[in-house]
Order: C-alpha cells, then sequence, then structure tokens
C-alpha cells in the first residue's frame, strides 16, 4: 500500500472543501499550519466555554459567561456619537443591561424587539454594581436556543479567523472523520480504558469541562498515543532499515584493548564496562550498529570511544571519530593520543585547515589504511576523502550534526557501525523523541578520582570580592574561566559585555593574565587564545558560551558565570563541567543579579543541590519545555499537535516498544494490525515510513 488509502481521501482534499472556508480563509489558516481538513481535525480546542442555561442571573459567579432566556424591555440609544447603546432585559428573577458599541440602532430593533424572549448568552460583569453584558456572542430566538451548545470549545485562532468559523470548519471536518480499523494493541487499548478512534476524535472536538481537556483525559491520551505511535514506528521503521541494512562483523580479539587497559591507573567504571560490551557485542553482528552513547560530563566516554574504535582496527579496519568543531577535534586527538600510544594505534587529524601536500600526504595514508584511527570535523566529508576499510563511525554531540550527515558518513563506510556521542544528558522520554530509532548505552558513574564541585551563588553585588578571589587563585598558579552572559541572543552585544569584562579584568589583574575568546574570533586567534591557557600563560580566560562544549584544562578549577539566571539549566551543566577535570576541588560561582525570579531562583537552587546532569535535564524539561530544551529550531524533534512529550513521557515508552514489537512479529505490516498502523501512518503524515515499508 504505498499510496493514500481511500478512506482517508477526504481528510487530505483541498481544506476549502470545510463548511464556510473560502480561499481567504484558507489562506489566513495556514498561518496557524492547518493545509488539510486532517490538520483542522487534529487541532483540538484547548479550552471550553460552559454555556448551560440559567433561569437568571442571580447567584452566578461574575464576571463570568451566562446564557439566559430574557424579555426585552427599553431601548436607550447613545447621547453622543461613540457613546453606548443599552437595552434593558428582565430574566425569571432580575433585570440587567445588554451594552452594545457602534451598532446600527434600527439592527439592533429589528434583532432584539422591545416586550419578546430571547436567549442571549455572554460575558456579564458589574458595573457600578449594575450588571451589563457587553455585545452577546449569542443572541437567539428562543426555539433556535439549540444551536447553543452547552459546552462551547474554543480553538486557537489567528488574524481572520473567528471562532465561529474555527468551530464551524471543525465540524465539517468531523464529519468526514470515518471508523477505522484499530491500529493499537487491543490488551493496551483495554487496560487504558481508551475509546475507538472516531469516537475519540469526536468527543475531542466536544469537551463537557475542563477534565475532557486534561491530558489524562482517557479520550486525548488516546490521540496522544496515536501521535506517538505513529512516530515510534517511523523511527522503528528507519532502525530496522539500518538493521536489515548489512554490516560487516567486526570482531575484537582483545589484543590492542588489553594493552590500553593495562596502562590506565585505574579501573573502567561498571557503566563503562558494560557500554564496552554493548558496543563491541552491536559491532560482532552482521547488522550495521546504530547506537547512542549518552554520558554526563566526565563521565568517561572518550575511553568507551576508543575502545570501540579498537575493536574496528582489531577486526582489520578503521574508525572515524567526528566533532561539530576544530578545537573539539583537536582536543579528542589528545585524549585518544596518549591511550593509542599505548596500543601501538596510529591517530590522525583532518580539518578544514589541511591543505596542499600535508593534505595529500595524509589523505593517501587513509587510503592505503597506515591511518588506524581519523579524527576530524565535517572535512572528513568531502569527495576526495577515501578510507581502505571503515568499519566505525563515531559522531559527537549529535545534535550539531543532522540524520542526513550521518546517512552520507554511512556512505563512506558502506557498512560502517554508527555510534553517537552526547554528553547532554537528555531526560527519557526526549531521548525516545530524538533518538528513538537508535539502542542506547548511559553513562550514570564518574570514573574515581574526580573531586566533586562546590556551587556557590553570588549576587553581582559582591563582584569585587569575586575579582579578588580570582586574583588570589592566580597567584597560586591556579586557572579559572569567566563567562559572560548571554545578551539577547545577539553575538554582537555578547561580544561587546565579553570584551568590557575582559578590559575590566586585565586592569585589576595585570596584563598577560587575562585571555579572551568568543565566537566572532577568526578561527586561528580563537585556538590560540584557547592554547595560551591551556598551556598556563594566561590564568583567567574571559569567554562568551563557546567553551559549552569539551574544552578541557585540568588546571582550571574556578569557573564564574555572570549573570547565570540568563542561562539555561542545561547549558550551566554544560558550562560547570568545564572544570572539576584534574585532581583539585573545583568551585563554580554562579553569579546572578538580584532580584531573582521564581523560576531563576528555582534554576540556581538545582544547581547548587546537585551534580547529576540527568536529574537537572528533567528539571529543565518541567520547567522550559522539550522545545526549549534543545532550541527548537535544531532541535530534531517531532512537533505532536495533541501530544505533549513533557506530561505523557511515560505513553512515549509504552508506544516505542509496542511498535518495535508490531515490526518485529510483523516487519511488513501485511497482518489486520498492520494494514490498520499504514492507516495510521498516512493519517499521521508519516510518508516517508510508508516509503521505508514499501522498500522494504
Amino acid at each position: 500500500m504505498s499510496s493514500r488509502p481511500e478512506i482517508l481521501f477526504p481528510l487530505f482534499a483541498e481544506i476549502t472543501t470545510l463548511g464556510g472556508v473560502g480561499p481567504k480563509i484558507a489562506q489566513n489558516l495556514t498561518a496557524l499550519g492547518l493545509e488539510k481538513p486532517r490538520d483542522v481535525l487534529f487541532s483540538l480546542p484547548y479550552s471550553v466555554v460552559d454555556r448551560r442555561r440559567r433561569d437568571t442571573i442571580v447567584g452566578a459567579e461574575l464576571p463570568g459567561i451566562v446564557t439566559v432566556e430574557v424579555t426585552i424591555g427599553t431601548h436607550r440609544p447613545p447621547r453622543n456619537k461613540g457613546g453606548a447603546y443599552r437595552i434593558t432585559v428582565e430574566d425569571a428573577e432580575t433585570s440587567f443591561q445588554l451594552v452594545f458599541f457602534h451598532v446600527r440602532g434600527d439592527y439592533l430593533l429589528r434583532q432584539l424587539p422591545e416586550g419578546e424572549t430571547r436567549l442571549v448568552s455572554g460575558r456579564i460583569e458589574l458595573f457600578d454594581g449594575l450588571a451589563q453584558m457587553v455585545h452577546p456572542d449569542h443572541m437567539l430566538p428562543v426555539d433556535e436556543g439549540d444551536a447553543i451548545p452547552d459546552f462551547e470549545p474554543v480553538y486557537h485562532l489567528t488574524s481572520g479567523v473567528t471562532l465561529k468559523t474555527m468551530t464551524k470548519a471543525a465540524r465539517s471536518a468531523l464529519e468526514l472523520a470515518l471508523p477505522l480499523e484499530e491500529w493499537i494493541d487491543p490488551t493496551q487499548k483495554a487496560q487504558a480504558g481508551w475509546p475507538d478512534w472516531q469516537a475519540a476524535i469526536q468527543q475531542a472536538h466536544a469537551p463537557e469541562g475542563m477534565k475532557d481537556l486534561a491530558s489524562t483525559a482517557p479520550v486525548r491520551e488516546r490521540l496522544a498515543y496515536d501521535e506517538f505511535f505513529a512516530h515510534q514506528l517511523t523511527l522503528a521503521l528507519a532502525r530496522s532499515q539500518l538493521k536489515r541494512a548489512q554490516g560487516r562483523a567486526s570482531v575484537a580479539n582483545g589484543r590492542l584493548q588489553g594493552k590500553v587497559l593495562q596502562s590506565l591507573p585505574y579501573r573502567p567504571t561498571g557503566a563503562q564496562q558494560r557500554a564496552i560490551t554493548e558496543i563491541s557485542a552491536d559491532m560482532a553482528t552482521e547488522w550495521r550498529m546504530n547506537r547512542l552513547l549518552q554520558g554526563d560530563v566526565g563521565a568517561g566516554k572518550t575511553l568507551v570511544a576508543f575502545m570501540a574504535m579498537l575493536v574496528a582496527v582489531e577486526a582489520g579496519g578503521q574508525g572515524v571519530m567526528m566533532a561539530p568543531t576544530e578545537i573539539l577535534a583537536r582536543q579528542h586527538l589528545q585524549g585518544l593520543r596518549p591511550l593509542a600510544e599505548q596500543a601501538g594505534v596510529v591517530v590522525e587529524i583532518l580539518t578544514g585547515r589541511d591543505k596542499g601536500a600535508e593534505r595529500k600526504a595524509k589523505l593517501a595514508a587513509l587510503e592505503r589504511g597506515d591511518i588506524h584511527i581519523l579524527v576530524g570535523t565535517h572535512a572528513v566529508f568531502q569527495a576526495d576523502v577515501h578510507f581502505m576499510d571503515l568499519r566505525l563511525a563515531i559522531i559527537d554531540e549529535q545534535h550539531r550534526f543532522g540524520v542526513r550527515q550521518r546517512l552520507e558518513l554511512g556512505k563512506k563506510g558502506a557498512a560502517a557501525d554508527v555510534l553517537v556521542m552526547t554528553a547532554t544528558p537528555i531526560p527519557r522520554s526526549l531521548a525516545l523523541a530524538q533518538y528513538g530509532d537508535m539502542d542506547v548505552s548511559v553513562l550514570d558513574e564518574k570514573p574515581p578520582g574526580r573531586q566533586p564541585i562546590k556551587t556557590v551563588l553570588v549576587s553581582d553585588e559582591r563582584m569585587d570580592e569575586v575579582v579578588e578571589r580570582l586574583r588570589q587563585a592566580a597567584d597560586q598558579n591556579k586557572q579559572a574561566y569567566w563567562v559572560c552572559p548571554l545578551v539577547e541572543e545577539s553575538e554582537v552585544m555578547d561580544l561587546a559585555s565579553a570584551e568590557q569584562r575582559f578590559i575590566q579584568l586585565r586592569a585589576a589583574l595585570g596584563e598577560g593574565v587575562v585571555g579572551l575568546v568568543h565566537g566572532q574570533m577568526p578561527p586561528a586567534e580563537k585556538d590560540a587564545a584557547m592554547a595560551a591557557f591551556a598551556a598556563g600563560e594566561t590564568k583567567i580566560l574571559v569567554a562568551t558560551t563557546v567553551i559549552e562544549v569539551g574544552v578541557d584544562v585540568p588546571n582550571a578549577t574556578i569557573i564564574v558565570i555572570e549573570r547565570a539566571e540568563s542561562f539555561g539549566l542545561a547549558q550551566l551543566h554544560q558550562l560547570r563541567g568545564r572544570v572539576g577535570r584534574g585532581s583539585e576541588a573545583s568551585t563554580c560561582l554562579l553569579m546572578y543579579q538580584a532580584p531573582l525570579s521564581e523560576n531563576g531562583q528555582k534554576r540556581l537552587t538545582v544547581m547548587r543541590e546537585t551534580n547529576d546532569g540527568f536529574r537537572i535535564s528533567e528539571t529543565d524539561l518541567e520547567m522550559r519545555g522539550a522545545g526549549d530544551l534543545i532550541g527548537t529550531a535544531q532541535s530534531g524533534l517531532p512537533r505532536f499537535q495533541v501530544a505533549d512529550i513533557e506530561s505523557q513521557a511515560a505513553l512515549m515508552e509504552i508506544a516505542q516498544s509496542d511498535a518495535r514489537k508490531l515490526l518485529n512479529d510483523d516487519p511488513d505490516l501485511t497482518s489486520e494490525r498492520g494494514k490498520a498502523a499504514r492507516v495510521l501512518l498516512w493519517l499521521m503524515k508519516q510518508d516517508q515510513a510508508i516509503r521505508l515499508i514499501s522498500v522494504g
């Protein structure tokens, strides 16, 4: 079934097929991302207005919406232009006023003739002790009262689209939603008490109070699960494609690994050993590995990555490790060289800086197989880079790296295993949404000998004391980072604040003691500033957040983060991880500007209380939401219309195991439930998944 099933045709027709939607309104709806009837169907109400009838406004909660039958009394047109037009009306117990502005009197006399009864519904407020309903939402003859629902759904609107239009479009879309075969596992559905799809979508548009809008309401839960399930099915299909993609078995003999392990001054942690075992087992199979190695700052990912590359080398192949920036690539090289020397393995680096004869020589050595492990930036993607036998590609900091690059790298070694490393601890629900196609290894222990980092909150009024403390540290030959605040997302302003701080600190601490690094510098200058700091020539490094990922200077024991409240938790945690890398105890000073907002206070307190990146990321998710956590623009997170990753994380886990199980039992989705699942994929616009099944 590689074409859309007929039962869904009406939902994917032009949006103008819906009642009340002409070309002009269709254009306005695209601003809400609504292009087909299907989109309107999944654009659920976010609130509900209680329009149940009352006999009187007496005893109603005011201000509030009231629906009541009234007898129309006297009309009082405005005395002056732009004044209020008032009509006195009476319900069963009391009288109040209907108030209109800029309305033609003859229209009102026709709509609301004196002495007649009408059903009015709208917001009533007390004004100088008088009850008023300004511009009622509904004014109908009593026998037409059925047109007002007891509970009126409220939809997200955009300019040029009224609630009336949106309600009409939604009702019209509901008529196109036919019963569909069930794709949810029957046991799961019965256990959760979920309705069928058609009933769920009907009820979702007819909430009877706020409880029906909660993410825990069975109807909402079912529709959210459908989205998660379609998403996880797509990832599982991509995963089984990769799994089916013939890999090559790389079997380790332990010859080189043994040498490295013997030379280490400590034993790897249990988590490291577990990860190495999982990766080696994956690499030994005929299928391509697609694994995520997730570890907190300082959890020892480099060792695990190196051991994985040794599996490739022991099996007669090569490994490549890719980093997003040149600084990081060089740092990986520094981390790997001493280990490589123990094993007698040749490690080289390739970046955009390699030119001419030197580059040619490296490429030739790579193609001959004289270089066992290559470290580099995206320069390793270039067309003239050929490996003799690439077996393993390791990608560092995945979120700077799209799925497309993952595939391109795969082409360099037709059957290369892929390991993605991230130092950003991601809450499980997000890891599933972003990396659901991968198997995950987690490093959740710190290697021995790491000193905990002490975190202190200081108000920026105590700036002088902090500078004095840095002077003492510099005198004792210790080093410190000073991170400048993020200024309104503008690099130019960031730069100004960093340069200003650099000048002040240089004046206070002396020439040659303070260095500066920021994102606008030419790469060579940036590297020189970093190198001077790494070599201990400068004692204090003033930086914008360019130092966030991966920079390793073991002698740096203090980090000052200025205006810490302007950073996200994950970023603060990454920055703090720049210290505490040697054997000395380290300190992180979070300098804030008082008064702190409640959120700012909460973020900084969590930082002070824990060094556990996973706990920090869970808190960050609760506070900021998924999109902000990974930066919506490049987050790689799917956009869900109904589902909410934060509050429904547990559903995502069920969806993942269910999707994998379904594909395991029915790889081509040809069973009854499999066919229903195909319809779901079409319904959720997962066209790429459908292509994967038809390919498979």
